[in-house]
C-alpha cells in the first residue's frame, strides 16, 4: 500500500479526524456507556468486514479512534477508507465528532547517544528491551507515551533534557498556544510553525507544540 502524506489525508476531506504524530484520530461524544458499545459494535462489523481494524478507547462520555496501518507503519488509502465508514456509522448512531478535543503527547530526550539510551529506556517503559523501532521506545500496547530522542552535543547538568511534545490538531494549535501563553508561558521559537512551535514555562521548562503540517 502506497504511504500518504499529511496534504493527501488533508485533502480526503475527513472533517471529524486529526493527524497527529502517530496515524489519525477522532473522538465522538455518546453521553452513554451503553451508546459506546452499540457505536462500537457497529464499527467491529465494518472493521472485520475491511479487514483493517482501529484501536479504540471506550469511556462514559465518549469513543476514541486511532487509525493507522501497522503493517507499513503509515497511513494508506485504508485508513481513510475506514475512517469514513466509521464517520458514517457515528452519524447514524447520532454521535456528535470533537475533533478539538484530540491530542497526543511524545517524549523527546535530548542524547548525545541515542543507540546506547534506546534499549535501556524501553526495558524501562515497557519492560522490554526488544521495543526500538529505529531510534524511537515504543509500547506495543500503547500505555504509555512514544519516546524518541534528539541527538545533541554531550553536555553537563543541570540542563533541560526532557521536553514534552504535544500534539493537537492543526486547527486547534494556534489556540493551544495562545492559552499556553496566557497562562504565563512564552514563546521561544515559531521558526517551524506550524510544524512545531517551542514554547517555554516561567522557569524555562521548554515544550513543543506540534501538528502534522509541513512534515
Amino acid at each position: 500500500m502506497d504511504k500518504l502524506t499529511s496534504t493527501q489525508i488533508l485533502e480526503a476531506g475527513l472533517d471529524d479526524w486529526r493527524q497527529l504524530a502517530q496515524g489519525i484520530h477522532a473522538r465522538f461524544r455518546t453521553g452513554s456507556f451503553t451508546k459506546g458499545l452499540r457505536f462500537l459494535t457497529a464499527v467491529t462489523e465494518a472493521a472485520e468486514a475491511a479487514n483493517h481494524h482501529p484501536d479504540v478507547t471506550l469511556t462514559y462520555p465518549h469513543v476514541d479512534l486511532l487509525l493507522i496501518s501497522h503493517d507499513v507503519g503509515a497511513l494508506t488509502s485504508r485508513d481513510v477508507d475506514l475512517a469514513r465508514t466509521i464517520s458514517s456509522i457515528a452519524a447514524e448512531h447520532g454521535l456528535k465528532p470533537q475533533p478539538g478535543a484530540l491530542a497526543e503527547v511524545d517524549l523527546a530526550l535530548d542524547t548525545a547517544a541515542p543507540a546506547a539510551a534506546g534499549p535501556f529506556w524501553a526495558a524501562l517503559l515497557t519492560g522490554d528491551a526488544s521495543n526500538v523501532r529505529g531510534e524511537d521506545v515504543v509500547d506495543p500496547s500503547g500505555r504509555v507515551p512514544l519516546l524518541w530522542f534528539q541527538e545533541t552535543d554531550s553536555h553537563e547538568t543541570p540542563r533541560q533534557r526532557f521536553h514534552l511534545d504535544v500534539w493537537v490538531p492543526h486547527d486547534v494549535a494556534g489556540e493551544r498556544i495562545a492559552a499556553a501563553v496566557a497562562a504565563g508561558g512564552v514563546v521561544v521559537d515559531d521558526s517551524q510553525a506550524p510544524s512545531f512551535t517551542v514554547l517555554a514555562d516561567g522557569e524555562g521548562n521548554r515544550a513543543c507544540v506540534c501538528t502534522a503540517l509541513e512534515r
